[in-house]
């Protein structure tokens, strides 16, 4: 009977700590990570992410790939390309909250 409490309390534990970590960004946060966006995100991908240096990261452009796949991206960079890992600068919630905006897709500024 203790091992099942231990293996409950693990779980709900678990299930806490995740919730937690996926919180999204307050608003005044989203505002930066917005602006982040237009700006560094938009120097390579384009005004619109409709593309430039950077391939386009416009909803249809995005269609079909995978959110984990996206997050790593921004996570991580592209090796042997320009696009930098932003995990440095930028905590989990804040990539997550950058990858689902570019799938809900970009209004014109």
């Amino acid at each position: 009977m203790e091992r099942h409490s231990a293996a409950t309390l693990m779980t709900t534990l678990l299930f806490v700590f995740s919730a937690c970590a996926l919180a999204a960004p307050d608003s005044q946060r989203q505002a930066r990570l917005q602006h982040l966006l237009d700006q560094d995100c938009g120097a390579c991908h384009g005004l619109y992410m409709t593309g430039g240096l950077g391939p386009p990261l416009t909803r249809q452009a995005l269609a079909g790939k995978s959110r984990d796949s996206l997050i790593a991206t921004v996570a991580q960079g592209r090796p042997g390309s320009a696009m930098p890992g932003w995990a440095p600068l930028l905590d989990p919630d804040d990539i997550r909250w950058l990858v689902d905006r570019l799938l809900q897709g970009k209004p014109a500024s």
